[in-house]
């Protein structure tokens, strides 16, 4: 910020002496007055600054209209630290830069907090001008550090922790990250002279995704850019078990297939024991276990169970049941299939079994009345054929009587009586 003098007029009047001074004095008096120079429309701008400590601080006193008149430069102290281009002070980190009658412009190498406060610019005119610029030093942390409460921490555990930045100036603050998300913490300030330390707090419930993943302290602060640490979690869980049908590829289990299961686990640390049994019943002798494969080469009826893949590790214990349902061989005419799905669960597993012996059910159903209203059909159509046949016989008896007759009027007579006997036949038949 630019500071500016205000501009030189007559001074105020000053009160007579209470005694009179000695002839020497006065005669001093008047040989300084008669040195300096009258100073209207001089004007006397300097600036603030702001250094990294260590770095280079530049004080600026600069005249605007100047007429040869002295500029000093004094420091917080009132010492002289240049008189025109003469450096009486003995600190050989201020160097002269740029003198001149308009300008004064020194450097002060490695700067230190000690060095922080006002500086005075003076112009030596009638009456003398003064200005002041403040040099603020700002000091970046001097350490970053996350400490954590555990360095492994099991699934489902909350964990704590603290990131501090030490001996900055100003305050620093802390900001948290977990990956790309931004947590909240919590920040304490401590002050040490004219240093300040700033503890930032979080604390987190970790899961199995969060291992292996970067937890990021950063500093916000003026003297440093993307200053930063971080630590990477370390999360123990119990197995992950997942089964897969390998064979039959079509997922329905038939009579004579070949069956297939692979029991694929994850888990922190690894688990060491993997075994698969079946649930409330003995294991078929024909089936093959091979470390995380179950094998059964020709299915039956008597393989219907629930079969079992269960893992440990130092976390826990962990399994997934696999509900098998062996159904009748391929006829020529399949009912419709249904994909088995393999859960990663044991509540899924069976739902999915009982949603794929249902849907198999349906169609049986289905078929089977098919063949009943197919059946029904015959029938009706047998029962028809039947029923025409039968009134065809009926009238070729009525006109039998005619056909044996010898000639016309015969056949009449015959053929009346045939009527007669045609209706008690049809009562008959009623």
């Amino acid at each position: 910020m630019a500071r500016r003098s205000p501009s030189p007029g007559p001074g105020p009047r000053r009160p007579p002496p209470p005694a009179r001074p000695p002839l020497a004095l006065l005669l001093l008096a008047a040989a300084a007055a008669a040195l300096l120079p009258t100073g209207d429309g001089q004007n006397l701008f300097t600036e603030d600054v702001t250094v990294v400590e260590g770095d280079v601080a530049t004080i600026s006193c600069r005249v605007k209209n100047n007429d040869d008149s002295v500029i000093q430069l004094l420091n917080p102290n009132r010492q002289t630290i240049y008189f025109r281009d003469f450096r009486p002070l003995k600190d050989s980190r201020f160097q002269l830069v740029n003198f001149s009658n308009s300008e004064l412009r020194v450097s002060l190498t490695n700067v230190s907090i000690s060095d922080e406060g006002r500086y005075f610019c003076q112009l030596y005119t009638d009456p003398p001008q003064e200005i002041f610029m403040t040099i603020t030093v700002l000091v970046p942390p001097r350490n970053l550090v996350i400490d954590i409460q555990k360095d492994t921490a099991v699934e489902g555990e909350e964990i704590e922790l603290n990131c501090t930045a030490m001996a900055s100036r100003p305050a620093t603050t802390i900001k948290w990250f977990k990956g790309s998300k931004e947590l909240k913490g919590k920040s304490e300030v401590e002050q040490w002279s004219d240093m300040y330390t700033v503890t930032s707090q979080i604390s987190l419930t970790v899961r199995r995704e969060d291992d292996g993943v970067p937890v990021v302290c950063e500093v916000d602060h003026p003297a440093v850019k993307d200053l930063q640490t971080k630590r990477y979690l370390d999360v123990m869980y119990k197995p992950q078990i997942r089964v897969s049908q390998l064979l039959p590829a079509s997922g329905l289990t038939r009579e004579g297939d070949l069956l297939d299961l692979l029991c694929q686990v994850e888990g922190k640390p690894e688990p060491t024991d993997t075994t698969w049994f079946r649930v409330d019943e003995e294991m078929p002798p024909h089936v093959i276990v091979s470390g995380s494969n179950l094998h059964i080469s020709s299915l039956n009826k008597s393989d219907n169970g629930t079969y079992r893949c269960e893992a440990s590790n130092e976390v826990g214990k962990a399994f997934v049941d696999y509900m098998l349902y062996v159904y009748d061989p391929l006829t020529t005419l399949p009912p419709p299939t249904t994909t088995i799905i393999i859960p990663f669960t044991t509540a899924d597993s069976r739902a999915g079994e009982e949603s794929a012996i249902t849907a198999v059910d349906h169609a049986v159903i289905g078929g089977v009345v098919a063949v009943v209203v197919f059946a029904m059909l015959c029938l009706l159509i047998i029962l028809g054929r039947y029923f025409a046949r039968h009134k065809g016989t009926y009238f070729t008896h009525e006109a039998k009587g005619a056909d044996d007759a010898a000639d016309a009027d015969t056949a009449i007579i015959n053929a009346e009586g045939g009527q007669n006997n045609s209706e008690e036949k049809k009562e008959y038949f009623i």
